[in-house]
């Protein structure tokens, strides 16, 4: 699974990777977890408010920091 953090590096976004990697450690599930900070590459994906979330090349989430649930159901619903 192929997972993306997209955020400049703002106090939500780093929120937002450290949850995405604590679920998926938690999770035990095999992902590669990435921060994208070059704002090209996320406008790339459409994500106009960050942070972002990318998982497999999907955009899941943007513009807040979800829950540890709602990380692990996104994870799920898209493995």
């Amino acid at each position: 699974m192929e997972i993306k953090v997209l955020g400049t590096g703002c106090p939500k976004c780093k929120a937002l990777e450290k949850a995405t990697k604590d679920v998926v450690a938690e999770m035990n599930i095999n992902a590669n977890v990435v921060k994208e900070e070059d704002i090209m590459k996320i406008m790339e994906y459409g994500v106009m408010h960050t942070p972002g979330l990318v998982i497999n090349e999907k955009v899941v989430l943007s513009g807040r920091v979800p829950s540890s649930t709602e990380i692990k159901d996104l994870l799920t619903q898209n493995q």
